[in-house]
């Protein structure tokens, strides 16, 4: 119910809104979170870091992206040209067969141009990662 305020003559409601409870629930909720906050304990998370492998790979097959997204696979000093469909069946092939312990331990390492378009790196880690080949990482070149 508005109040009533007695000016002049004749009587008029107040249309302001009583801040006091507002103001109240405000102040308790500031000493709650202040009570609160120390003790919530920040979390650690266990981020994986760069070079902490166990062995390094036996063999790394390295797979080229070139300008016109032609594909190369490098396996020490001999290149082969491979298309798409071809990418799968390949580096299974040099990887050697599943059960082997080479092919546990080989890596391949994907390079590309810098003109390179994103998507057709990620269509050749896509399609690696589908035929089933587990290590699989980017090679980073430094700017001098």
């Amino acid at each position: 119910m508005p109040a009533i305020a007695h000016r002049g003559r004749g009587r008029r409601t107040i249309n302001e809104i009583n801040m006091v409870p507002f103001i109240d629930v405000m102040l308790v909720l500031l000493i709650i979170f202040m009570v609160t906050a120390p003790l919530i304990t920040p979390s650690m998370i266990d981020l994986p870091s760069v070079g902490k492998a166990a062995r390094q790979p036996d063999q790394i097959i390295q797979i080229v992206i070139g300008k016109n997204d032609t594909l190369d696979m490098k396996i020490k000093d001999q290149t082969t040209p491979l298309t798409m469909k071809e990418l799968a069946a390949a580096v299974k092939r040099a990887q050697g067969a599943k059960d082997s312990v080479a092919a546990a331990n080989s890596a391949v390492v994907i390079s590309a141009d810098k003109n390179v378009k994103y998507e057709s790196v990620v269509k050749v880690m896509d399609t690696l990662q589908r035929a089933g080949i587990a290590r699989v990482g980017l090679s980073v070149q430094l700017a001098n």
